[in-house]
């Protein structure tokens, strides 16, 4: 729902800015639009009318007009808040959710945060104090980016919208490029722009006389409860369909998406809606819609599909990344644009199975300490010997394995995606950037949970970098870049509760990954999907490659100026020609560099380039 801009300062042509930066976003809320404006501070919005659709506009104001708020979500116990505040003496003016923030803050102050159960990013204006307090989300699922300039403090949905501040300087950080090389998205709170942040997940800030404090308002937790694996089949399966409902409260029809996978299937078998929505490429086994098809069938909902052709996927490459903010290597993100696409031709508002991996367990990868265990019970000085010896040796099945297995999970594991090493994206870069390495920056996370068990260290990181980094980026970019609201009941805090209660065990063992949560799906899906392999959304990348066609456009991108200030020309086209010629798979990698090359020509200009 919607999105916003605004800015802290004295400049005096306000108006004109907010009207500038607020046109980088209709897509975000083309329905309506609103303003603020005084002497210290400018709020501008874009709607995407969901909730009261006649009274919901906003900026929205307490009773005395002395607060303004700005708010991009959905809050979805808003109704019992209301009836506290209500009955604490507030007095509404909207049936709309977003009310609930601002009376909620007068009441509240920075416990409102905690109350909430939701999908939000938003601001509150004090004119009595000039203090302006923001939150973002418990996951992360709704973007909020600021920037910190001379005098002023810029701040919007996108980054793209605060480009337009004539205090922001559009600058490149190079450290972000050389992380992304590694994570195939920005993993800190630097973004790809000099002075350009995200605001973390489950943080709130306070900005006053030039000075922002940032702070942490909640954090998943693990602490399992040994109970029955029958006992949490059963609440999973109540706690899920309860989150459900909670994400379906709309004044407008709510769709869902559908992917051969468990995590969507499940969604779409319990959200009781009419329309699913499904993808897929012009290559047979890249193809989930006949699956998708049969599902619907199933569960008696009408589903409207999409081929997607690899021109079309080509062809849009450009606008995916502009769309995106920054960089994301990730070949996903683009059948999530079409998908959304498709979805928007007939309702607002779509659930989607995002999170259910990192919260119950389901990627592959976590079965890792599981399939080393006897190698890791090796004494560790010969761990590390063999290791080394095969790390000298050529590209043979095994030799990932014993160098992994020789590693503790710390040194190994740094996320869902691992494309360049520390090593490798050093010898391809002719910058030094003096980028951390990766592990510095997942070091702090381990750190909170290091007298946990391997599945669960890996199931924490990747809902503080992975998930928040990469997989809720794409979700929430390339919905809205439709103006269609996308909402993911997996990532709800008390599905979090939930999740962090169960057993190891019970999320990833022998038989499968996901293994609870897949039971409780189980009740309400084919057993055939509730218990199909974990793949991801299928892309091939790495089929396109070796066409002589995609082969060389990516080659001439690897060879213009945008690509010889930054990386080795002859180590590019020695990973393009490796993969090409078949001789290894390089398709990650080269999709990594690319997809920066596409981003960077839409950002910057070639006057910039050249400077």
């Amino acid at each position: 729902m919607c999105g916003y801009v605004g800015f802290v300062d004295k400049i005096d042509s306000k108006d004109q800015v907010l009207t500038e930066m607020m046109n980088q976003i209709i897509h975000r809320g083309p329905d309506s639009d609103g303003r603020y404006a005084d002497d210290n501070c400018a709020l501008g919005f874009r709607r995407l009318s969901i909730i009261d659709l006649e009274g919901g506009s906003q900026p929205l104001y307490n009773e005395d007009n002395t607060m303004v708020l700005v708010f991009n979500g959905e809050i979805y116990n808003f109704k019992q808040i209301k009836k506290d505040l209500i009955e604490k003496g507030h007095i509404f003016k909207t049936s709309t959710d977003s009310e609930v923030l601002i009376h909620g803050y007068e009441e509240y102050k920075t416990d409102l945060v905690s109350k909430l159960r939701g999908m939000f990013s938003f601001v509150i204006w004090d004119k009595n104090t000039n203090t302006l307090f923001g939150a973002r989300d418990f996951f992360g699922i709704k973007p909020f980016y600021y920037g910190l300039m001379e005098d002023s403090f810029v701040f919007g949905s996108e980054i793209k919208s605060i480009l337009k501040h004539p205090s922001v300087k559009k600058e490149l950080n190079e450290i972000a490029l050389e992380n992304y090389l590694t994570f195939q998205y920005s993993p800190t709170s630097e973004t790809f722009f000099k002075n350009i942040f995200k605001l973390p997940p489950a943080h709130y800030f306070t900005y006053k006389n030039g000075d922002m404090q940032i702070e942490r308002y909640w954090e998943p937790d693990f602490e399992t409860e040994e109970k029955s694996l029958n006992t949490y089949v059963e609440l999973i399966d109540e706690q899920f369909k309860e989150s459900v409902e909670a994400h379906k409260i709309s004044d407008v029809e709510v769709g869902c998406f559908l992917s051969s996978g468990v995590d969507s299937s499940y969604v779409a078998s319990c959200f009781n809606g009419q329309k699913t929505f499904t993808v897929g490429f012009d290559y047979h086994k890249y193809n989930e819609i006949d699956y998708a098809k049969e599902l619907s069938e199933y569960i008696n909902i009408e589903n409207h599909s999409k081929i997607i052709t690899t021109k079309e996927y080509w062809d849009v490459l450009p606008k995916v990344q502009y769309q995106m903010d920054e960089p994301l290597a990730d070949p996903a993100a683009v059948a999530l644009y079409f998908v959304s696409q498709l979805a928007s031709k007939y309702v607002k508002v779509v659930l989607s199975g995002e999170g259910a991996d990192e919260l119950f367990g389901g990627y592959n990868i976590y079965r890792e300490p599981m399939d080393i265990a006897f190698y890791t019970k090796l004494p560790k000085g010969l761990r590390k010997l063999i290791g080394a010896v095969a790390s000298m040796l050529p590209d043979v099945k095994g030799k990932s394995f014993l160098i992994r297995g020789s590693k503790p999970l710390e040194m190994r594991f740094i996320g869902n995606a691992n494309i360049f090493s520390e090593k490798e994206r050093k010898s391809i870069l002719r910058i030094d950037t003096g980028a951390p390495s990766p592990f510095e920056l997942t070091a702090p996370y381990y750190n909170k949970v290091k007298d946990k068990d391997e599945v669960t260290k890996m199931q924490f990181l990747d809902i503080h970098m992975w998930m928040a980094g990469d997989i809720l980026l794409k979700a929430d970019k390339m919905s809205m870049a439709h103006s269609l609201e996308l909402r993911v009941p997996f990532l709800d805090k008390e599905v979090m509760k939930l999740a962090g209660k169960i057993p190891a065990k019970y999320r990833v063992n022998n038989i499968n990954t996901k293994y609870a949560m897949r039971l409780a799906a189980l009740k309400n899906i084919p057993e055939k999907v509730a218990q199909k392999k974990k793949l991801g959304f299928p892309v091939p990348i790495r089929v396109w490659l070796k066409e002589e066609k995609y082969y060389l456009q990516v080659k001439e991108a690897f060879s213009s100026e945008h690509s010889k200030r930054f990386f080795h020309e002859a180590e590019l086209n020695k990973l393009l020609l490796q993969h090409y010629r078949g001789k290894k798979d390089n398709s990650r990698k080269i999709w990594t560099i690319y997809m920066f090359l596409l981003w960077y020509k839409e950002y910057f200009s070639d006057e910039e380039i050249k400077g």
